[in-house]
């Protein structure tokens, strides 16, 4: 009896160790603990772990890498997250990584994604602060697509608004059954086209213009090159320069001889002014100028009786005989 009851108590304290030990079992998978190898700590702070839970996964760059051990709350605006990471993923992630939380998924648990940086760093140790990144909201994203919805909605009942209006309008659906519509449409394309290659002409014959202005052909070319066209031109324009002022002082000289006339004319005693005011030298000079003519012709009536005189008729003719001998 007593050795039946010995095998029975052993029996009991056998399934009662399994029990135990299957139950250990079920919690540490539960909360995904790493068994059979060792694991270290990281700690990253976060404003909003939108739900985040200690057993969640840990992934770096998309490889399981270990699970949130707990979320400690540290203040009103910072919630610090412990993570259990894999010993063997110590050797790649480095202290410049970034702690992300995303979601298993599209609508999956939530995660926290590591990524690398660019820059390099040292590797990491057990209790390490990594950077924390922003974190993908689907809160967000939704409500982002539902602005976008109603966006496409409100285009959507515009281009139907417009597509009544085109239907109601008859200058519209006249236009669109215009047969000749098209041929003008590809007679004003050919138009076009043509003008653009008249224009890529046009273009072309300025840079060939241009080129050659460029190496010194041609007169343009010439003046802009030929160094020393430059000096004459510059020289001809210092010479102009000169001429004009000569000419400013030729014309201030007349001014001035001009005025002193009009002064001499007006006011002087010469006479050139008794000539131009006296009335009664004005008055002898006529009558000495009509003496004189008359004296010219009495002079001219005596010749003339001269010429007709039989004394001097024959000396007058011979005179008139070598004139003529003369111009022969």
């Amino acid at each position: 009896m007593s050795k039946k009851l010995s095998s029975n108590i052993k029996l009991g304290i056998f399934v009662l160790s399994g029990l135990v030990f299957l139950i250990l079992l079920l919690y540490m998978i539960g909360k995904n603990q790493n068994i059979f190898g060792s694991s270290f700590e990281l700690k990253a702070e976060f404003r909003n772990v939108q739900g985040l839970r200690a057993g969640d996964n840990i992934r770096y760059s998309g490889i399981q890498a270990g699970t949130v051990k707990k979320i400690n709350m540290l203040n009103d605006t910072t919630i610090e997250v412990v993570m259990l990471i894999d010993q063997k993923m110590k050797k790649y992630i480095r202290k410049t990584a970034v702690a992300s939380i995303g979601t298993d998924g599209l609508m999956g648990n939530k995660l926290v994604n590591i990524t690398p940086a660019e820059a390099y760093g040292e590797p990491v140790s057990d209790g390490d602060m990594i950077r924390s990144g922003k974190a993908f909201d689907i809160g967000e994203m939704l409500q982002t697509l539902s602005n976008t919805n109603d966006d496409v909605a409100e285009i959507a009942s515009q281009l139907k608004k417009t597509v009544e209006r085109i239907n109601n309008s008859t200058a519209a659906w006249k236009i669109l059954n215009d047969e000749s519509l098209p041929q003008n449409i590809r007679s004003s394309v050919e138009q076009v086209r043509s003008a653009t290659g008249k224009a890529n002409e046009m273009v072309s014959t300025l840079n060939e213009l241009i080129a050659d202005v460029k190496s010194g052909k041609g007169s343009l070319g010439a003046i802009l090159t030929d160094s020393s066209l430059v000096k004459n031109l510059n020289e001809a324009i210092l010479k102009i320069r000169s001429v004009g002022e000569d000419a400013d002082s030729l014309s201030a000289e007349l001014s001035r001889m001009t005025q002193q006339i009009h002064t001499e004319v007006t006011d002087g005693k010469g006479p050139v002014t008794a000539l131009l005011k006296d009335p009664a030298m004005t008055q002898n000079i006529k009558e000495s100028l009509d003496n004189i003519q008359k004296g010219t012709d009495g002079f001219n009536d005596i010749m003339n009786a001269i010429k007709k005189s039989f004394l001097f008729r024959g000396y007058f003719k011979k005179l008139d005989k070598q004139k003529q001998r003369d111009s022969q």
